[in-house]
């Protein structure tokens, strides 16, 4: 019975490896193919002209990005286990595999818990959690500088209607937050009180380094995206770019989108706020289109390796 047992849950394994492997890789295709936002052979002519070093240099970056965005993982979750750098890398990568084909990844969570016992998996949720809000946390800061300098160079069409429409609903749910701190939220025994009431009891050093590395991520990033927008010669200068580079980030960070949309999303926003200071549309689609390539695409190819080889014993 149990031999029999133990080869039924092989067999949900495998089925559900395909599942996820053949959504993520689906999703990849029809994203690159569908034209949405930059047609293929487009994007490959604008790239064939250009030195490949250039490309070894991105590669660099972005590899610098998931060193810091594994260590992360690997520090948040020290709270509970010490898990190798390797192990990190595994669980990253296979998170960001099974999550990408999800409404703003959010299955990057589930994805992450399942690595862990189940008794265990209600803290790792807080753990990301806490990981993925300090990355916001510096996100939103930098890219309300960037909004605010924005503001004061350009003319942005905000009117004082949807202004005051952002400001009401953020002070109802900042009275909603405060009223409904001690009710339990979508977790078992989990509320707002109890959750900040966590935080507050976990090491300064845990916080501060995923602060550190969340600060370091952010920047190398958005450095990355600049310098892609110079190989794909656009006229701009750092001092300029910077504050629409952080803008941008802010608003596609805020910006729900489905995963269909995802990259039309971020092209979308990135050609308007550029376009601010006469970038072409096709140099910032380049762009936005290898950064996507780079930060989420290869990774999840390599996570896709991964997620083809895991074992319910791993656990």
């Amino acid at each position: 019975m149990r031999t029999v047992l133990h080869k039924s849950k092989q067999y949900w394994l495998v089925a559900l490896k395909v599942l996820l492997l053949g959504l993520t890789f689906a999703y990849i295709y029809y994203k690159i193919t569908s034209g949405e936002t930059l047609k293929w052979n487009l994007f490959t002519s604008e790239i064939q002209s250009k030195s490949f070093a250039y490309i070894l240099l991105f590669i660099l970056l972005a590899a610098i990005n998931w060193f810091f965005e594994i260590a992360k993982w690997q520090t948040t979750v020290s709270k509970i286990k010490f898990i190798s750098f390797f192990e990190a890398t595994k669980q990253s990568l296979m998170a960001l595999t099974i999550s990408l084909p999800t409404p703003n990844r959010i299955g990057d969570y589930g994805a992450k818990a399942f690595f862990y016992p189940s008794e265990k998996r209600k803290e790792i949720l807080l753990l990301n959690f806490l990981s993925n809000s300090i990355q916001m946390i510096i996100t939103c800061f930098f890219g309300g500088i960037g909004l605010c300098i924005l503001a004061l160079n350009y003319s942005l069409p905000v009117s004082s209607v949807k202004l005051s429409i952002l400001i009401s609903v953020l002070l109802i749910v900042a009275v909603a937050t405060y009223f409904f701190r001690k009710k339990q939220l979508l977790i078992k025994g989990l509320s707002v009180i109890n959750l900040f009431q966590y935080i507050k009891k976990l090491s300064y050093s845990l916080k501060l380094k995923l602060l550190l590395y969340s600060f370091i991520r952010y920047f190398v990033f958005s450095f990355l995206f600049f310098v892609i927008l110079l190989f794909f010669d656009a006229n701009i200068s750092i001092l300029k770019a910077v504050p629409l580079i952080f803008a941008m980030y802010l608003l596609v960070s805020i910006l729900p989108s489905f995963f269909v949309f995802d990259v039309v999303v971020r092209g979308g926003v990135a050609v308007w706020l550029f376009s601010l200071a006469g970038v072409d549309e096709l140099t910032v689609l380049c762009t936005v289109f290898t950064m996507w390539l780079l930060n989420f695409i290869l990774p999840a190819l390599i996570g896709g390796f991964y997620v083809a080889r895991y074992k319910t014993t791993n656990l």
